[in-house]
């Protein structure tokens, strides 16, 4: 069992490993459950094990983090009269992670919650630091709060049920941190599995990468930005293929732009290392989009600061740029991006 704890703003723990739910520490007072239906064994064995009589469960995805799906489960909490000391406990991978999340924010102007993370993109990713959201036609997380859990415990064995792929784009999230950090061990992607006897210490590393940060700027004004390396472009994919592409490959591919950015400023030539992240991951291949079908998408984005997109680029592992880039160079680099993509067999024909 690996356990972290996070300071500040908010202080939580973070358990990651086999038989976490004996690490449990549930506030007093009333308890409801928010699971994805991929995982009902597991979330029933949750709510036996810590007595939550009020238990929905929804269809995983970004098609749950929409308002339609938000107003469905503030009104099955207000239906039973749930108090504001109320705790919900959410169980599933990233999306339910943010969602549960929003809804513990807005709920009564904002309860507790716990997370359970079931996939390795929750565990690395959405369900330590806080952002909590919903996606809009326009573009993907432009609602949302920073709405700190209570507490994560992260059950390994729930890993063993997800589809190789879907364990594997989680990682990406994990090597993502290891740019950031240059720490390399986050780097060696290749031959995790959910049996691997390294994994449980791996997840841990990533995740203390996130919690380090988050705890510097937990409200995202100045180092966390970093950890939106990749998310830019990778956000832009996901709405323009009205999120067919999983986030992990959406990600993966954002970082190979990134790195492309990185090479143009001078940095360390990256392109050779997201090139062998893509090659273990094999994600799906993309449609052919020109710049001008993104551009709607990254005029939205959620991170521009007036008028300006800011671009995380990375110039070493470890060594990190966040800054808005003239137009003319992302138009260059995106040519380049989809050479690379083109030689690896990444777009559809």
């Amino acid at each position: 069992m690996q356990r972290l704890s996070v300071r500040k703003p908010s202080p939580y723990p973070i358990a990651i490993g086999e038989g976490v739910l004996a690490q449990v520490e549930v506030p007093q007072g009333p308890k409801a459950l928010l699971y994805d239906r991929k995982v009902e064994g597991f979330a029933l064995e949750v709510a036996e094990a810590l007595k939550v009589p009020h238990r929905l469960g929804l269809e995983g995805g970004e098609g749950a983090k929409t308002l339609e799906v938000y107003g469905r489960i503030l009104s099955f909490l207000a239906q039973r009269g749930l108090p504001r000391n109320t705790t919900l406990l959410v169980v599933g991978g990233g999306t339910l992670t943010d969602l549960g999340g929003f809804v513990a924010a807005t709920y009564l102007r904002g309860i507790p919650y716990l997370s359970f993370p079931t996939t390795t993109l929750s565990v690395v990713d959405a369900s330590v630091g806080g952002k909590t959201g919903l996606n809009l036609p326009e573009g993907k997380n432009l609602v949302g709060a920073f709405h700190f859990p209570q507490g994560v415990y992260a059950e390994l064995r729930a890993l063993k049920t997800l589809p190789p792929f879907t364990f594997k784009e989680g990682l990406v999230e994990a090597f993502k941190h290891g740019l950031i950090s240059g720490d390399e061990g986050l780097l060696e992607v290749e031959g995790l599995t959910p049996e691997s006897p390294r994994l449980e210490a791996y997840l841990a590393q990533a995740v203390a990468v996130k919690v380090a940060i988050t705890e510097r700027d937990p409200l995202e004004r100045g180092e966390r930005r970093l950890l939106n390396l990749g998310h830019t472009l990778g956000h832009a994919l996901e709405a323009a293929t009205h999120h067919a592409l999983p986030h992990g490959a959406a990600v993966a591919y954002g970082l190979l732009y990134a790195a492309l950015l990185g090479r143009a400023l001078g940095g360390e030539d990256l392109v050779p290392l997201i090139q062998r992240l893509l090659r273990w991951l094999a994600p799906p291949p993309l449609p052919r989009l020109v710049w001008e079908d993104l551009l709607p998408y990254l005029a939205r984005d959620k991170k521009k600061v007036s008028e300006s997109l800011h671009w995380v680029v990375p110039l070493a592992p470890g060594r990190l740029e966040v800054r808005p880039l003239p137009e003319a160079l992302l138009r260059e680099a995106y040519g380049a991006w989809q050479a690379e993509l083109e030689a690896a067999g990444l777009v559809r024909p």
